[in-house]
């Protein structure tokens, strides 16, 4: 899931696709007036409403959200992907494409390759080289599903291109970008 904020209003796109063949077969979308102003460690509260307001609108539910956000990697603790899987009560899985604390070790260049986001001696999360020679993405746990296992499913939804692809089409999705005519499996709120 994707959000974009334009003129005072947020734009939310959840996408579920297939695993693990990735094709995406559903859609919706949910526009909500911004209540809350942008503080870059809160925004589940500028953009969790929005989201969920696109969650509610799918015909199916997902097994595992994955959020173009912050889990544990938090100044808190508590980034989008943990509060919404929290109250979702479902595995949840924070893919940012920015370092929001701790210190980093950068990986070796390869594709596949994580060093641990290390934060005061704890271990929040991961920088991880999605294709090789290319910027790492940051992934943290949000919900119900540990640091491995949140790796594996990023690296596994990675296609030729640097982000998931759950986050590639729910981001295209939220910034108003039409879906491509073969993909008549998708439906749209």
């Amino acid at each position: 899931m994707d959000v974009s904020v334009k003129g005072g209003v947020a734009k939310a796109a959840v996408v579920l696709l297939s695993y693990p063949d990735l094709v995406p077969f559903q859609a919706a979308t949910a526009t909500l007036p911004v209540s809350f102003p942008y503080v870059p460690v809160l925004l589940a509260f500028r953009e969790g409403p929005v989201v969920l307001a696109a969650l509610e609108q799918l015909a199916c539910a997902s097994d595992v959200l994955m959020f173009d956000a912050q889990g544990l990697a938090h100044p808190r603790r508590m980034g989008l992907a943990t509060h919404l899987g929290i109250l979702l009560d479902l595995p949840a899985v924070g893919c940012a494409k920015s370092r929001l604390c701790g210190k980093e070790v950068m990986p070796d260049e390869e594709k596949g390759s994580w060093t641990p986001l290390k934060d005061a001696g704890e271990s929040i999360g991961a920088v991880v080289r999605t294709r090789s020679r290319v910027r790492p993405v940051y992934v943290s746990v949000g919900h119900r599903v540990n640091l491995e296992a949140a790796v594996s499913l990023v690296l596994n939804c990675v296609t030729k291109y640097r982000l998931p692809e759950p986050m590639r089409w729910a981001h295209r999705v939220a910034g108003g970008a039409a879906l491509p005519s073969s993909q008549s499996a998708f439906s749209t709120g």
